[in-house]
């Protein structure tokens, strides 16, 4: 792809995804184009149909999401980026529920970006869930899909609890991790 090609696929991805967030996916798509300062004619060279468009912020999305696991476990000692990460995890669901529903009635679960996200992000949860095990701060058993569910479920199931009600639950599901 060309810079210039490049430069404005990247500004309707992040355009549209501040877009998606404030407004919902079923946004006009000359909302993004206005905002993005781009013709209709570059949005639909690159995303010939809105289901396109949410692939491409849900990957961006899960991508960022990704990177943060690998920042926490970095900058943490493995208990506190567990935690830090189950808090990342829960507000990421309560947060992006329209994306990832707009992208599951759009993809089959089997697709090339949903098998893409799945293991961008059990890679690097794994490393977290890892370095917990050899600190010794959660079971030998857990893998990192559990912690991935775990976070999921608590984000799907607090999406109307306030910040302590999602901290006690965050705190119960990491109780249970402990060995």
């Amino acid at each position: 792809m060309r810079a210039d090609a490049r430069r404005n696929y990247e500004r309707i991805v992040a355009t549209a995804r501040e877009v998606f967030f404030e407004h919902g996916v079923e946004v006009p798509l000359d909302d993004i184009v206005k905002r993005a300062g781009v013709g209709a004619g570059t949005l639909y060279r690159h995303f010939p149909t809105r289901d396109v468009l949410v692939e491409a912020v849900y990957r961006q999305e899960i991508e960022d999401l990704a990177a943060r696991v690998r920042e926490i476990t970095k900058e943490l000692p493995p208990e506190e980026a567990l935690h830090e990460w189950m808090r990342s995890q829960v507000a990421f669901s309560i947060e992006r529920s329209g994306l990832a529903a707009a992208l599951k009635a759009a993809i089959d679960e089997e697709s090339e970006t949903f098998q893409y996200c799945k293991t961008m992000l059990r890679e690097a949860i794994t490393v977290l869930v890892e370095e917990a095990k050899a600190a010794g701060v959660v079971r030998d058993d857990i893998e990192a899909v559990d912690v991935m569910r775990l976070g999921h479920g608590i984000g799907a199931s607090a999406k109307y609890a306030d910040e302590p009600g999602r901290e006690r639950l965050v705190s119960i599901a990491l109780n249970g991790l402990r060995p």
